[in-house]
């Protein structure tokens, strides 16, 4: 990577924004024709809405095939000569599914060479191996591999261009104004040297963890995440059950899980990515979703299975 090819920014919320307002912008006498999923997170997907109900741009929204993964025929399908750019994310935060980036690029690539390809890669860092020559355009957050929360990178190729959206003076190759954080950004180096360490080692200890809660959860419970999803998020539900009543219940025993991500925390119903998924509707409304790490411990895992049964023998199931 060369350094003119780094932007720091606030989080991968502005890095996703820059990304795709930027080129969005800065290639629309090319076409207005662009290309998301709807796995996103919402700092994606918000800014294709906004691009589309504001700027007027076309935008197409790809959708899930039978088995719960990306509909990468549809993708094909949905090139055209006047599309400027696709985006997807690398790893779901959800669920965990695990998008092959190097196949999207290859469509992308064989139906449109002049397409852009933004990939968001926040929680793929530091868990799967990244090729950058795969994208033009990729974003990462430090608060996703223990660092600094308001800590963001966007990586974009030499030969993209884009339009800024933060005018000011010559700060981050006047591409991004506002006084430079360089405690922060500095920081974020050193974060992601200590994450890249034992990487490959920390993966298996988290797919052993994974499949070791698979083999301790009741019967109840409906796994979500299927094996090719990424090991360290498990997404599960308990169907009849209230997630924020169990969330609760296992708060008190300093059992810290979630019902959905947190920028769509605030509504109780599914989440967009759940209620895109091929699930039953008793089964999209009582996910919850469970985050391990290389630190997590089996003894841990023990606490937290004994617990979630307690909740689902004390806790009264809700009639739909």
């Amino acid at each position: 990577v060369k350094p003119g090819e780094i932007i720091f920014t606030s989080g991968a919320s502005e890095a996703n924004n820059l990304a795709i307002k930027g080129t969005c912008f800065s290639y629309a006498n090319r076409g207005k024709h662009i290309i998301t999923t709807c796995l996103e997170h919402s700092s994606v997907y918000n800014a294709f809405l906004e691009l589309r109900d504001v700027f007027g741009y076309e935008v197409d929204f790809i959708e899930l095939d039978a088995s719960n993964h990306l509909d990468l025929k549809v993708l094909e399908e949905k090139i055209r000569e006047d599309t400027i750019l696709v985006s997807t994310m690398y790893v779901n935060n959800e669920v965990g599914i695990v998008n092959d980036i190097k196949k999207i690029s290859e469509i992308i690539r064989n139906k449109n060479p002049k397409c852009k390809y933004h990939v968001d890669c926040v929680q793929a860092l530091s868990k799967y191996p990244i090729d950058l020559s795969l994208c033009d355009l990729a974003s990462f957050s430090a608060h996703k591999i223990n660092g600094l929360k308001g800590s963001g990178i966007l990586y974009k190729k030499a030969n993209c261009n884009l339009v800024p959206l933060i005018n000011g003076g010559q700060q981050e190759f006047g591409l991004r104004g506002g006084t430079s954080n360089i405690a922060t950004n500095t920081m974020f180096y050193k974060t992601l040297r200590l994450a890249l360490e034992n990487h490959e080692k920390h993966f298996h200890t988290v797919l052993d963890l994974n499949q070791y809660l698979r083999s301790l959860l009741d019967k109840r419970v409906v796994i979500i995440s299927d094996e090719t999803c990424s090991p360290y998020i498990l997404s599960l539900s308990l169907p009849h059950y209230k997630p924020e009543v169990v969330l609760h219940y296992l708060e008190k025993k300093e059992i810290y899980i979630s019902t959905k991500s947190t920028c769509s925390s605030h509504s109780n119903a599914p989440s967009r990515t759940i209620e895109s998924m091929h699930l039953d509707d008793a089964v999209k409304k009582s996910v919850i979703r469970v985050s391990i790490s290389h630190t997590t411990t089996k003894e841990e895992i023990d606490v937290f299975v004994r617990e979630l049964n307690n909740a689902l023998k004390e806790l009264k199931k809700q009639e739909d």
